[in-house]
């Protein structure tokens, strides 16, 4: 397999990270796009010690914590308090759990990624894990259609501290619940049994207030393709739930007093 074709195969989950990292999906996208503009000038960049995957997340981070793409009005001129907030705090602790949780590396790699050792990664981890349970506690909106994933992730949502205010299997059934109960979490599935979208939901919700919202899907490909607007915080099916534990957390983070700002779309 050529460079080229490595680089394609990992971009995705790539993507997927760099916009859970800094919350916004222009911002996520500049900095894997600096990244690449690096290792197109000087191939030697790539570092493959442990395989074509951890070295790419490598140079990525490398970026990440020596360009302040983030400062840039031009990719993201209207961020947020509570993105600022994160932005700000604690870089490295948020970095370690993503890696762990979301990206599934091993602390191995993550010390790789990094460039630390396994010690100060089980630190760095644990840190972000405390930090976020302190500020994350909210009212969760489910929308899924599976009984038996929707079990699993209200069990999962109230084990971190939550409320789960309702499972909704339909379209219409979670435009009910949210607004009749303004939840400060969705977690929502994308395709629904019955032939309705989450992602026609979640958007409805968001023209008449904003709230985090989670994406899960079996497909999520179909929505990293950088061709349309897309969700930030997405979740591959089957998931694990200490990546669901990540992904909501750092949603929380990014949006944690969203509920009334100006109204906007999710994806489409």
């Amino acid at each position: 397999m050529s460079r080229s074709q490595l680089v394609a195969e990992h971009l995705p989950l790539l993507r997927r990270y760099a916009r859970a990292l800094t919350g916004n999906q222009a911002s996520g996208d500049a900095y894997v796009g600096a990244m690449l503009e690096a290792l197109l000038q000087d191939q030697s960049l790539l570092d493959e010690q442990h395989g074509p995957r951890a070295g790419l997340f490598r140079l990525f981070t490398q970026i990440w914590n020596s360009v302040a793409l983030n400062d840039d009005p031009d990719v993201a001129p209207h961020q947020a308090a509570s993105e600022k907030r994160i932005s700000n705090i604690t870089p490295l602790p948020r970095q370690a759990f993503l890696l762990l949780s979301l990206e599934g590396f091993s602390e191995e790699e993550v010390a790789f990624v990094l460039d630390a050792d396994v010690t100060e990664v089980r630190t760095l981890a644990d840190t972000a894990g405390r930090e976020m349970a302190a500020e994350i506690a909210t009212d969760v909106l489910i929308i899924e259609d599976e009984t038996f994933i929707a079990m699993d992730l209200e069990s999962l949502v109230k084990n971190l501290g939550h409320n789960v205010i309702g499972v909704a299997r339909t379209h219409a059934d979670a435009v009910a619940l949210a607004k009749n109960k303004k939840p400060g979490l969705i977690l929502a599935d994308i395709q629904l049994a019955d032939g309705s979208s989450g992602l026609d939901a979640v958007n409805e919700l968001l023209r008449i207030f904003e709230v985090p919202v989670v994406f899960i899907t079996a497909y999520p490909e179909r929505f990293l393709t950088g061709e349309r607007p897309e969700p930030a915080f997405l979740i591959s099916k089957p998931f694990q739930p200490a990546m669901v534990s990540a992904v909501a957390s750092q949603a929380l983070f990014f949006q944690r007093n969203s509920k009334n700002k100006a109204p906007k779309t999710a994806a489409s």
